[in-house]
């Protein structure tokens, strides 16, 4: 039980703000699509993605340690409650998937 304790105190804290990533997010609208369904083919849906997994992304992005020349410069100036906020945003958004009949 102390293991799992220790291993929450080490986890980032999630709870951004979804309107405002919602504004945020106009930028990454370029590429992800207006609500998070990519309009590119080399640029992941991000909609519905769980808020921690996206924050942890652009953390990396933002460090360099997961490497990717346009999202480097794009993570490199965000702040950690942007990030909080645009992952809060996309993982509030609701999509639906249908597998094929």
């Amino acid at each position: 039980m102390l293991a799992l304790a220790a291993v929450g105190l080490a986890l980032p804290a999630i709870g951004g703000d979804v309107a405002a990533g919602r504004e945020k997010a106009q930028t990454c609208a370029n590429c992800h699509g207006a609500h998070g369904v990519s309009v590119l083919p080399n640029a992941p849906n991000l909609a519905g993605q769980p808020e921690m997994y996206l924050a942890e992304q652009l953390r990396l992005y933002r460090s360099g340690r997961r490497p990717s020349e346009v999202m480097g410069v794009v993570a490199r100036p965000l702040s950690d409650r942007d990030i909080d906020d645009l992952a809060a945003w996309y993982a509030a958004i609701a999509f639906e998937v249908k597998p094929p009949k």
